[in-house]
């Protein structure tokens, strides 16, 4: 079976050779398999985010492999990538980014209207992921009309839509009130588990990754640590990550 994401040394220096350069990434390799759901956790400057940026296609690495269902994204030209970020892959971003002049229905159908797909196979591929999300009351509301956590829902659900290969959630629950952050970790759980999408989450927050199966923590662009859930609970999985980042920050 392939893996979801493959990344196999990958570095990323910032600045000319001939001026002051910053490492971001130094050496990091890890796998994430079909309908894993991963957390990668580290401080503020530790290379998460850089990590992220390249793995969604939104920079590119310095040096090392980086395979998204089997492909060599460090290989793809432009319009290719550009073809790939639109067709394999979801995001889930902090601040929403859902356009203020569509309805959440146009918002959630743009990654399908984007790819050209008829109006036809549009509607069903819509309504369908709006009414596992519970967003069919709210389809013609604007983004303005609605409430943070029925923002985010719909940006899960403009991820999911077009049936990517896997999802990057960027902090999804970083402006959200703790209710509705439950309900979106929630939400990413159930399409995990009961549609097999494998989920790659970025965040500094314990209750979100506590939601998932692994975390992989990150700190001066290495991972150094890994935690797993096996078989404990989400809240005995809470404490450990809880005493993990004491420990990992020292």
């Amino acid at each position: 079976m392939t893996k979801i994401v493959e990344v196999k040394n990958i570095e990323k220096i910032y600045g000319k050779a001939n001026e002051k350069q910053f490492k971001a990434l130094s050496d990091v390799n890890f796998e994430v398999q079909p309908g894993e759901f991963v957390g990668i956790m580290g401080a503020s400057g530790s290379g998460k985010t850089t990590l992220l940026n390249i793995l969604s296609t939104l920079d590119t690495a310095t040096s090392g492999e980086v395979k998204i269902a089997g492909e060599d994204i460090t290989k793809l030209k432009n319009n290719e990538m550009a073809d790939f970020r639109a067709n394999k892959i979801g995001f889930i971003f902090q601040d929403f980014n859902l356009l203020e002049n569509l309805t959440a229905y146009e918002n959630i159908a743009l990654p399908l209207a984007l790819q050209n797909t008829s109006p036809k196979k549009i509607k069903p591929a819509v309504d369908s992921i709006s009414a596992k999300l519970g967003l069919t009351e709210i389809l013609n509301h604007y983004p303005t009309e609605l409430s943070g956590g029925q923002k985010q829902r719909v940006a899960a659900a403009r991820a999911l839509v077009h049936n990517p290969s896997i999802i990057f959630g960027d902090e999804p629950t970083g402006a959200l009130d703790s209710k509705s952050a439950r309900a979106l970790m929630d939400t990413m759980t159930k399409v995990n588990k009961e549609d097999n999408v494998s989920i790659l989450l970025v965040t500094h927050d314990p209750f979100s990754a506590s939601f998932c199966d692994r975390i992989l923590f990150i700190k001066d662009g290495e991972i150094g640590q890994e935690l797993k859930k096996e078989e404990h609970s989400r809240g005995e999985f809470y404490q450990e990550i809880l005493d993990s980042l004491g420990t990992f920050a020292e």
